[in-house]
Formats: C-alpha cells, sequence, structure tokens
C-alpha cells in the first residue's frame, strides 16, 4: 500500500497521476472513482494480447473455468475493450453523432437555463428530472433516425464475441497461492 502511493507520488510529480489523465468532463464523485479503480486494475496489455498464451480448451470444463477466471482477472481491460467498440460504433456513425449533439446541447441549454430561473411550464414548476426526460424525447426522433438501437445491439454482440473468445482462448494466468488442481487422466 505504502509502495502504491509514493508510485502515485512519483506519476503526480512527473504530472501523469491518474487524476490528470481523466478527462474533465467526468465529475467527481462515484463515476470517476469507479474509472480509477479499472485503470488502477488494468492487467498488462502486452500479456492481455500475447499471441501465445492462446489455445484451444481441452475440454468443456476447461472453456468454462477459463471464462470465469479471465473475465475476473482480465475485468478492467474487458471494460476498456467494451468502451472503445462504443466510441468505434459513434466515431463511424456521423448520424449517431448528430444525434448525441443534439441531445447534449439540449441537456446544456437546459442546464444554463436553470442557472438563471427555475422553468415553469403551464404554471407548475418542472424538476431537473422532468427536464433531462424532455431533453431525450427531443433528441428521441434523431436517435431513431440514426439507428441507435441497432448500434446498441450491434455493440453488445460485438462486446459478447471479443470478450467470450478472448476469455475462452487465453490461457488462465497462475495466480499466487492458488491451490494444485488434479487434471483428469
Amino acid at each position: 500500500m505504502a509502495a502504491q502511493k509514493d508510485q502515485q507520488k512519483d506519476a503526480e510529480a512527473e504530472g501523469l497521476s491518474a487524476t490528470t489523465l481523466l478527462p474533465k468532463l467526468i465529475p467527481s464523485g462515484a463515476g470517476r472513482e469507479w474509472l480509477e479503480r479499472r485503470r488502477a486494475t488494468i492487467r498488462p496489455w502486452s500479456t492481455f494480447v500475447d499471441q501465445q498464451r492462446f489455445s484451444r480448451p481441452r475440454n468443456l470444463g476447461e472453456l468454462c473455468q477459463r471464462l470465469v477466471r479471465n473475465v475476473e482477472y482480465y475485468q478492467s481491460n474487458y471494460v476498456f475493450v467494451f468502451l472503445g467498440l462504443i466510441l468505434y460504433c459513434v466515431v463511424t456513425s456521423p448520424m449517431l453523432l448528430v444525434a448525441l449533439a443534439v441531445f447534449f446541447g439540449a441537456c446544456y441549454i437546459l442546464y444554463l437555463r436553470t442557472l438563471e430561473s427555475k422553468l415553469v411550464l403551464f404554471g407548475r414548476e418542472v424538476s431537473p428530472a422532468h427536464q433531462y426526460a424532455l431533453a431525450g424525447g427531443i433528441s428521441f426522433p434523431f436517435f431513431w433516425l440514426a439507428g441507435a438501437g441497432s448500434a446498441v445491439f450491434w455493440v453488445l454482440g460485438a462486446t459478447l464475441v471479443v470478450i467470450g473468445s478472448h476469455a475462452a482462448f487465453h490461457q488462465i494466468e497462475a495466480v499466487d497461492g492458488e491451490e494444485l488442481q488434479m487434471e483428469p487422466v
């Protein structure tokens, strides 16, 4: 624990702390802490993609064991693979970019409006949750035209294929203090 704090202080001295590398758009709170934990527990990418560590499982039992252990071991890497697939999907779909711009633009306008005064419709004050629901409703046709539903299912399918095949074919990493297991004869 002390060594980790020393490494963090050294990195901060060099200007490379995790907090400076995280986007400024992510506010302090649970989301930022979760992302920092994911970044702290990421496994080296060189071992993650090392082709010599891939092999076909011998039987169904080994396949299941690999899936469970690799998902536990490479959990943070898989999160970043998932985020990369989302980014790829958004960047390669210009209409989806427009829909996201409309949604975030509407949210920003509502945010600026609530700083000035409370929004009142039909004599009733509209809560921030309802205002953001309204922004979602306004941008819904843009998401529908952009094919956001199919993009969501593409990302989920691609994630299952990429992560599932990696976890199934990547040999299990040796963990210290692991019990000896008997192999079937």
